[in-house]
């Protein structure tokens, strides 16, 4: 029997800030769908978004919504007005009895609870939104960038949670990997259309690009029939001229619908000044180290920098990578150890937080008033690699049109903020790079393009980021904070990082209270990896059992203690009932983890 779609919109038009987003739009969300929503910074996905959850209304067409179906939606800034603390917020969509799903969810995002809404940073707000959203378990999970300020670790995490629930899920973000891990198709949202593409994302780039090939022929096609007919109404007889009406009737139609067409956005104009060229020594740190108020932040360590080194900074949120940009970068003192800059820097910076714009200054303002672009006396130009250029024509560039070069910046997107301090970078003469987070909101085509100007940089990068995908496209090093305060240097990107790595001290301590799973090797034997006789899949799977077991002990541990109460039975039997299930799922989970450990373990110490 077909199941009824969990929610349908149908023959949808909307315009928005006085631009048409959709016109005629149908969709249905089926039970079981596991999407990638795409399409370019400003084309609608968050409103399409909002739209699926019925919190815009539309301005023509129907939304239905199946009965008894339960939609949630995590927004890019969620809104916590009203709530004390990170904790308060992530319960207060639950029943009585039910805080053991947020205290599990609060458990693999690590953030605090007790933290005062107040005084949250974003990344600690979007942490508590998930929390409370996967603990709220409604049957379509709606995700606006669910991995921006997410460590790799509380990506994997989320990514896992996805994988096991039984929700449908809508999913916009920029991370390849995590797009590849979770959605069985696409939607994608092009000039107010949206397509389906019923296969992985892994398919997408392909079927797009034969879509607008499709396009381009079409146009051709409609071009030259145009040039024809046109050259026909020139030279006819003009005593045929009133006998084909008809025919000069038809060539308009023709016209009016190659006019009506909606032209492809294009790509931004990125391109970086590769400056002078710097010396072949970019960094040299030796035994550098630092803390902050007792906490060791990193531990002395020597690293060498060369000039075209692509360097990828890693770890948990946290740990302290934008710290350790600063110490290498010259902005921050070590406490132990000495760093030493190579010849010729010149440095070009983007920040995570966006903090170089002033949200209440145009776009034209904020490029006019940009460090190194300010021209003398031209108040309409920006100085872009060493030429003047005029403002508006330097934003056509980053795909911001006139109108919108005069908004202001807190009016733009996540992504278009993205685009603008993009912009600022690009037009500075640089040979050493620092990007923080530079993915966060970036659409996939932009995120492309980023890709590509990096590869040909010529230049030194230095790089934070969470997303695993473009950290294999771009580093050559991973300098992964790992516990202790230990950072260590791996060649090549977050693959390799995680290929080359032994496994942590959470698997140790898991060795340590099974003893008898994999017995210490003999003290005359060398050293290696423990994961050595192992694939590569098998490797990161033994990686990550630790993690997954904790999890699952900490989740029975709170079901266990709820099931204590006799009055629970009483009051609530429905609800003891189904937390009585999820304790045998859990249990079995956590034997069948066990057991995968010891199997892995013993392979393991056989390799």
């Amino acid at each position: 029997m077909t199941r009824a779609p969990l929610v349908q919109l149908a023959g949808i038009s909307l315009t928005w800030g006085g631009h048409p987003l959709f016109d005629g739009l149908d969709l249905a969300i089926q039970p079981g769908d596991r999407i990638a929503l795409v399409g370019r910074n400003g084309s609608g996905k968050s409103t399409l978004m909002r739209l699926l959850a019925g919190q815009v209304q539309p301005d023509s067409g129907t939304r239905t919504q199946a009965s008894g179906t339960r939609i949630g939606l995590m927004e890019q800034e969620p809104e916590l007005a009203g709530f004390a603390t990170l904790g308060d917020y992530a319960a207060g969509g639950l029943a009585p009895g039910q805080d053991y799903r947020v205290a599990a969810a609060v458990a693999g995002l690590d953030f605090d609870p007790a933290t005062p809404v107040a005084t949250a940073s974003g990344g600690e707000r979007r942490r508590a939104a998930l929390a409370r959203l996967l603990a709220e378990a409604p049957d379509l999970l709606l995700m606006d960038e669910p991995t921006n300020h997410l460590d790799i670790a509380a990506v994997e995490w989320l990514e896992s949670q996805l994988r096991e629930s039984g929700a449908a899920l809508v999913l916009v973000s920029h991370d390849r990997a995590f797009l590849r891990a979770l959605a069985r198709a696409v939607l994608w949202l092009d000039r107010g259309q949206v397509r389906r593409l019923d296969r992985g994302f892994d398919a997408f780039e392909d079927w797009r690009d034969s879509v607008w090939a499709a396009e381009d022929e079409a146009r051709h096609k409609l071009d030259r029939r145009i040039e024809a007919e046109a050259k026909w109404a020139v030279e006819g007889i003009s005593a045929r001229r009133r006998r084909n009406q008809g025919r000069l009737r038809a060539l308009a139609g023709l016209r009016a619908e190659r006019a009506a067409q909606v032209r492809r956005q294009g790509t931004a104009g990125l391109a970086l000044d590769q400056g002078r060229v710097s010396g072949r020594l970019v960094i040299e740190a030796k035994g550098i180290s630092k803390a902050f108020g007792g906490r060791t932040v990193f531990r002395p360590f020597d690293l060498t920098i060369l000039r075209g080194d692509r360097v990828a900074v890693v770890g948990p949120n946290g740990a302290g990578k934008t710290t350790l940009l600063r110490v290498l970068t010259g902005a921050l003192a070590p406490d132990t150890g000495t760093v030493r800059h190579g010849t010729g820097l010149e440095l070009a910076q983007l920040d995570q937080d966006r903090g170089e714009l002033d949200p209440g200054t145009s776009l034209r303002e904020a490029l006019v008033g940009g460090p190194g672009m300010t021209v003398a006396g031209r108040a309409d130009q920006v100085m872009v690699r060493g030429r003047p250029r005029h403002v508006l024509a330097y934003l056509k560039d980053f795909l911001f049109d006139e109108a919108r070069a005069r908004a202001p910046v807190g009016s733009l997107s996540g992504g278009e903020r993205a685009r603008l301090l993009l912009a600022r970078i690009m037009a500075r003469p640089s040979n050493l790079l620092v990007l923080d987070e530079p993915t966060n909101d970036l659409d996939v085509e932009t995120l492309d393009l980023l890709q590509e100007v990096l590869g040909e940089y010529e230049g030194t990068v230095l790089l934070v980021s969470h997303d695993r995908d473009f950290i294999d496209r771009i580093a050559t090093m991973t300098l992964a904070f790992e516990d202790g305060g230990r950072v260590t240097a791996y060649p090549g990107g977050w693959s390799d990082h995680v290929a080359q790595r032994p496994a942590g001290p959470a698997a140790a301590e898991l060795r340590r209270a099974r003893p008898a799973a994999a017995p210490a090797p003999a003290p005359a034997r060398p050293q290696r990896p423990p994961a050595a006789g192992l694939t590569f899949t098998e490797r990161h799977r033994l990686a990550a059992l630790p993690e997954l077991i904790a999890r699952l002990e900490g989740e029975i541990a709170a079901l266990s203690a709820f099931l204590s109460d006799a009055e629970v039975h009483v009051k609530a039997p429905d609800k003891a009932r189904r937390a009585a299930a999820g304790l045998a799922e859990r249990q079995a989970a956590l034997d069948a983890a066990e057991a995968e450990w010891l199997t892995l373990e013993e392979k393991a110490a056989g390799g």
